[in-house]
């Protein structure tokens, strides 16, 4: 087959990555990752340059086709997974951006939140669309926008502006500004669409004064909805895969059975559940999000989110200086026997699930005389499993189901240490697969679905492989004492910031 290769972009919250799928024997045959800069103009709030975003992932393309060794004709469709809740407001006529990016981590937007509480629409919020109100959502990031850019609402009110996350920009520019549309999993982490009804919702948009004509198309994950423009990739080429990022990643580690759950482990973590074809409200303050899309039958999903977990060893590097790699995290952690009573919880920008505490801030405790780097290194590792089990405790409770086993990826999970330690201290088996770009085969297996490379999800099961499964030591009272200091830890760390 002359177009065989599938082209992955993964746009995220650190890296433009490009990843090239061979089809015919699903290996990986060029990639390439271009790092994105970061902008915090003020404490609590995160920013990057969309056109930035563009350009990096434009070097990262022809990096990844040039490793592979082929041409842009060679390539049969294009799947895009994105960083989800980042939010980009451009001009319709130019295509310009009107601001940088609000990141999905950013919370400039908690006063409009708390405004949204004050006036009673948690509940309907909450099911209507699936989520809790937070400044983690998009929503409330447009509102900002529109509310502080000048001009803004003025051309918006005029259907002179766009609004769209990572994926919908992406797609602008790919298609030369044809194409305004987004997929039904992104859709669902904007706190504008009605997860019950598949639409955007009328009375959320009046309530943040966001004109609905800003607001993309709903497409399906899989399927050819739009085409490269010539101009751009050289060829017209079909982009048949669009799903968030986190989604993607629950589509490539091949979770399409109701109980399947993976963990993402990236800047923040990331646990979805697999819930099947009606959607399954929270009550342990999870997340109820649409996982993929196809053919338009839409499946759901239980997701709860750590805001936290690959940033915190990005923190030890970069702002503490106290190891060089995040490799070296590892190492360090394996020198001492435990973390001598220490407990970090990294709540840099607020906490997620369970908890949803915006104000909560980043606390270290149980510092002694003889607390050294080893004992921190190796607790802030700790803390990323301690969040994951408080997600998927409470994931068990909203489902029903209790999981005998997690599968995992991301760039955390290539740390055996912490791998090891989530296994012990959740109590079931861990499952790392061969191929740990989950996310970006995700995208490539809906974007070959959708153009027929693939023909069922069954077919696409059978391409996923086991690389090491971690067994729990099994002193399971002993790690469910770490874990309930872990919880009082906690506690001590929230409403810090008020």
């Amino acid at each position: 087959m002359h177009k065989r290769y599938i082209l992955s972009l993964d746009q995220g919250t650190t890296s433009s990555r490009a990843v090239i799928f061979d089809s015919l024997n699903g290996n990986i045959a060029g990639i390439k990752s271009v790092p994105l800069k970061q902008y915090y103009p003020q404490p609590g709030w995160v920013e990057h340059d969309a056109e930035d975003i563009f350009r990096d992932q434009m070097a990262a393309i022809t990096g990844a086709i040039k490793m592979a060794g082929i041409s842009a004709d060679a390539i049969a469709c294009i799947g895009i997974t994105n960083q989800r809740e980042t939010v980009v407001v451009w001009d319709k006529n130019t295509g310009k951006p009107l601001h940088r990016a609000i990141v999905w981590q950013c919370r400039r937007s908690s006063e409009i939140c708390d405004s949204l509480k004050m006036a009673g629409l948690r509940d309907k919020i909450k099911s209507k669309t699936g989520l809790v109100i937070d400044a983690y959502f998009s929503g409330t990031k447009i509102k900002w926008l529109l509310d502080n850019v000048e001009g803004a609402r003025e051309k918006a009110n005029k259907g002179e502006l766009l609004a769209g996350t990572i994926d919908s920009w992406l797609i602008w520019n790919l298609t030369g500004g044809k194409k305004h549309i987004t997929d039904y999993s992104n859709a669902s982490r904007t706190m504008l669409y009605n997860v019950n009804e598949l639409k955007w919702d009328e009375e959320l948009l009046k309530e943040l004064e966001i004109p609905a004509c800003m607001l993309p198309e709903v497409v399906s994950s899989s399927g050819a909805c739009a085409y490269s423009n010539e101009k751009v990739l050289g060829e017209k080429i079909p982009i048949s895969g669009i799903a968030g990022d986190q989604h993607a990643s629950l589509f490539g580690q091949a979770c399409f059975k109701q109980g399947d759950a993976k963990n993402t482990y990236g800047t923040g973590c990331f646990i979805l559940m697999n819930t099947g074809k009606k959607p399954v409200s929270s009550r342990n303050n999870l997340l109820t999000t649409i996982a993929w899309a196809i053919d338009n039958q839409v499946e759901y999903a239980l997701e709860g989110s750590v805001f936290n977990a690959g940033a915190a060893i990005q923190w030890l590097r970069d702002e503490l200086g106290i190891i060089k790699t995040a490799h070296e995290s590892d190492i360090e952690a394996g020198k001492v026997p435990d973390t001598g009573g220490v407990y970090v919880v990294p709540a840099f920008t607020g906490l997620g699930a369970p908890y949803w505490d915006m104000y909560a801030r980043g606390t270290i405790l149980g510092i002694t005389r003889g607390t050294n780097k080893k004992h921190i290194i190796r607790a802030t590792l700790e803390s990323i499993a301690y969040q994951s089990r408080d997600v998927l405790e409470a994931m068990e409770l909203d489902s029903g189901i209790e999981l005998n086993a997690l599968k995992v990826d991301g760039g955390a999970s290539a740390s055996d240490f912490l791998m090891q330690f989530q296994a012990d201290i959740l109590d079931i088996p861990v499952q790392r697969p061969v191929i740990r770009e989950t996310t970006a085969l995700g995208s490539a297996f809906l974007a070959g679905l959708g153009v027929g490379i693939w023909t069922s999800k069954e077919e696409i099961e059978k391409a996923w492989n086991l690389d090491k499964t971690y067994i729990p030591l099994g002193n399971k009272n002993y790690f469910d004492g770490l874990y309930l200091k872990w919880k009082k830890a906690v506690e001590k760390s929230m409403k810090w910031d008020i």
